[in-house]
């Protein structure tokens, strides 16, 4: 499989369903100078929405959630798929985690133009590393261990 498959860390966190939630909460990311690597945002619940993070570097998005006042949820590990664009470039993959009988919770996949695509992928995290070794997935990043309420570092961390 030639496709660059990394790991990546998805955060999310709730917003009232108006006008300018969403844009406040990524102008206060952008003003801390934090890389989104991709967002999402859905209805979650009455007059609310799920707006996903998933940050280039975790600890630079924790600091300016905390510094905004912003509640992020848990952290949820997953893929971040980029390459070329071709007929059967998702289904590839899928077939791949198939074989190593491992159940997709989750996908998204765009055209990103200039012959690209990307794409964001879930497992069920008893099969993280699993998928990871079947997907040759290297590591985004490596968070830090800390200590603190709130702070759950990746599955993918040696312990």
């Amino acid at each position: 499989m030639s496709d660059q498959i990394r790991r990546i860390d998805d955060f999310f966190l709730t917003v009232s369903d108006e006008p300018g939630a969403a844009a406040r909460v990524l102008a206060s990311l952008q003003a801390a100078g934090v890389n989104l690597l991709g967002i999402s945002m859905l209805p979650h619940g009455a007059c609310k929405s799920q707006l996903d993070l998933i940050p280039e570097e975790i600890g630079a998005l924790r600091r300016a959630a905390k510094t905004a006042g912003l509640k992020l949820s848990r952290v949820k590990t997953g893929f971040l798929i980029q390459d070329e664009d071709r007929p059967g470039a998702v289904a590839d993959t899928a077939n791949t985690l198939a074989e190593a009988n491992i159940n997709i919770i989750s996908v998204q996949a765009f055209c990103a133009g200039s012959g690209r695509y990307g794409g964001l992928l879930w497992v069920g995290a008893p099969d993280l590393r699993r998928a990871a070794k079947a997907l040759g997935a290297t590591s985004w990043q490596k968070p830090k261990l800390v200590s603190k309420a709130g702070a759950y570092p990746s599955p993918f961390d040696e312990t």
